[in-house]
């Protein structure tokens, strides 16, 4: 379940939990009060598209437990409450005819480009001032990742289950769907674009921790992994978590529902990341 005192709501139209910090509880029907706690750090982050698959069941999977910090829990485009007609139904025909194009391209890109407006809408609605942290699960780190390359005020991320190199994730998700992909020079310039590993000069020295579970699928997952933290400018380590697969909560993903075990053990090494790497 999302924390009691959290407000669901929308920043700029996005989708969004807020999950305030110690001291900072809800003043009745005013919404949530700073209570003083104005300059602790805000992490924003996104979910995946396998569950938890919406910001309010990524919310319970990964709570942040004991981080004093405003946390933030964004839609992304196309999943949770911005689900198209036809629901995850219609997500995947679009899938099958052009994942891509009309799925992870999309995606990725309007999620970095409504960031800046929904962190400054947050920051105005709560006096927030404190340093910026982000993470995100599968899609959602690539859309971490996407922004960090944008900001230079990045102070900490944390990418679990990450899709941190497009092609490989397209490979083998034909695999498993039974689809050929068949790429053109439009999908070819979406798969350089979250080549992060290719691009990390871009994130400049943001510390970087990627958190992959050992039955994930290594040549989509755990290997680009590395290759990215071995990559990057700035402090970066790559955390297995022993018999965790991709998703983070069980099906169908888009309600909070109970913690797993596996899910806690990510929780508690991306806590620990940031608490090394966020200073108010």
């Amino acid at each position: 379940m999302i924390a009691t005192n959290a407000e669901v709501g929308t920043a700029a139209g996005v989708p969004c939990v807020v999950v305030p910090p110690e001291g900072g509880g809800r003043r009745s029907g005013a919404g949530l009060d700073p209570s003083g706690r104005t300059d602790a750090p805000v992490v924003v982050g996104w979910h995946l598209m396998d569950a938890p698959r919406s910001e309010a069941a990524f919310a319970a999977a990964l709570p942040l437990a004991g981080l004093d910090a405003w946390k933030v829990y964004l839609g992304l485009p196309m999943m949770g409450a911005r689900l198209p007609e036809g629901g995850m139904d219609e997500v995947m025909r679009r899938g099958y005819e052009d994942a891509v194009l009309l799925v992870h391209g999309p995606v990725n890109a309007q999620a970095a480009d409504e960031f800046d407006a929904a962190l400054t809408a947050l920051r105005e609605r709560y006096g927030i001032t404190g340093p910026l942290g982000l993470f995100g699960g599968s899609a959602g780190a690539g859309v971490a990742l996407e922004v960090a390359t944008r900001r230079s005020d990045v102070a900490a991320l944390v990418a679990v289950s990450p899709m941190v190199a497009l092609r490989p994730v397209v490979s083998v998700l034909g695999t498993l769907f039974g689809v050929d992909y068949r790429w053109s020079p439009e999908s070819d310039a979406v798969a350089a674009r979250m080549d992060y590993p290719a691009r990390a000069a871009e994130l400049g020295t943001t510390p970087l921790r990627l958190i992959v579970g050992s039955e994930d699928d290594p040549s989509a997952f755990l290997e680009p992994a590395r290759d990215l933290a071995e990559a990057v400018a700035g402090p970066a380590d790559v955390v297995v978590v022993d018999g965790m697969g991709h998703a983070l909560a069980e099906e169908p993903g888009l309600e909070p529902a109970p913690q797993t075990p596996h899910a806690a053990e990510v929780d508690a090494h991306a806590v620990a990341w940031f608490r090394q790497h966020l200073a108010p």
